[in-house]
């Protein structure tokens, strides 16, 4: 397999970005909520962000619930604070509405991986916020950014679906 596979890198292929059967399921990870394959497919054609890419950041972000809160007050399937939210078009309702959360975070995605070049890099953008990220051009030095992109990172690698298969 090459890095294409897991969403490493921009421009990804067809079938990455959720191109494939129309059941949807084909460049999204097992461990997907079924319900949730059709959403991540179609934000991930529209953004050109790999499909497993967005079903990781998913599955870290709310474990696939669309009415989790945080204590921060990100909200959603995809963990959306208000003003992050309110700029990718969602309304503060709307990040409970997982369709448009999804379409939203691969906007979202899309835009930070055009502008630090990296799947590490916009992840800990999306995490932690794009400033410090600026500030160092690296996973900043904030334990709980380090751990969200190295768990998304090994759920690329596989680790999510070998999980499912034994539950």
């Amino acid at each position: 397999w090459e890095p294409w596979h897991y969403g490493y890198v921009r421009a990804t292929g067809s079938r990455s970005v959720g191109f494939g059967p129309p059941d949807g399921r084909s460049a999204v990870p097992s461990f997907v909520p079924e319900r949730f394959a059709p959403m991540i497919s179609a934000a991930a054609q529209r953004w050109n962000v790999g499909a497993a890419l967005l079903a990781a950041q998913l599955k870290q972000e709310s474990g696939f619930n669309p009415a989790s809160v945080s204590s921060a007050g990100a909200a959603g399937i995809a963990q959306f604070m208000p003003e992050t939210g309110r700029a990718y078009g969602l309304a503060h309702r709307d990040r409970f509405d997982p369709a448009k959360a999804i379409m939203a975070q691969g906007h979202l995605m899309h835009d930070l991986l055009r502008q630090f070049g990296s799947v590490p890099l916009a992840l800990a953008a999306y995490n932690a916020g794009p400033a410090p990220v600026q500030r160092c051009g690296c996973v900043p030095a904030i334990p709980e950014t380090q751990a969200y992109v190295a768990t998304i990172l090994a759920l690329l690698g596989g680790v999510g679906d070998e999980l499912s298969a034994g539950a």
